[in-house]
């Protein structure tokens, strides 16, 4: 199992972030070498773990966070820098083969990539999605939004025995 890296970041009055439960970064998660799409052992992993509802892309530019649902991102190919937690959050590069794992409410932004960078993202089954930049959603609503948010029962990476599951247990 990979290394993993708990953060928490407080509300910051704009981007709510997640009063209960830790973004989660997994260095050298997925294999990739050798794979001629290395999109896929992301794909089926988190199919695999009840994290179907997926995509490949990039991660957004501008600040954004989710109030409904929490979302894995694969670094598939490529690195890239983001701050997670808002204006006043964190920068952390991620590279492929690495996972993050961010609970409902975490803000997040891409400030630089690699040309070739692929992600692919992911949600609980069933989630419902939204998205939002920060003054765009009454805060009140959002933070009450975020606190109903369920806690998945399996790690979208490592299943029911994953990190997920004890960090971010009940």
């Amino acid at each position: 199992m990979s290394d993993v890296l708990a953060l928490r970041f407080d509300d910051d009055g704009e981007t709510p972030n997640n009063p209960r439960l830790p973004l989660l970064l997994y260095r050298g998660a997925v294999e990739v070498a050798g794979e001629s799409d290395p999109a896929v052992p992301f794909e089926r992993a988190f199919a695999r773990n009840g994290w179907p509802d997926g995509w490949r892309n990039g991660i957004h530019p501008f600040p954004h966070f989710h109030t409904t649902a929490h979302e894995a991102l694969g670094i598939a190919r490529g690195r890239a820098t983001v701050r997670f937690g808002g204006a006043r959050g964190t920068a952390l590069t991620e590279e492929a083969g690495d996972v993050v794992v961010l609970p409902a409410g975490t803000g997040h932004q891409r400030l630089e990539a690699s040309p070739d960078l692929l992600v692919v993202g992911a949600y609980p089954r069933d989630a419902r999605v939204d998205q939002h930049r920060p003054g765009e959603i009454d805060h009140a609503t959002a933070v009450a939004n975020i606190a109903r948010v369920p806690v998945p029962d399996r790690d979208p990476v490592h299943g029911p025995d994953g990190p997920l599951v004890t960090l971010w247990a009940r």
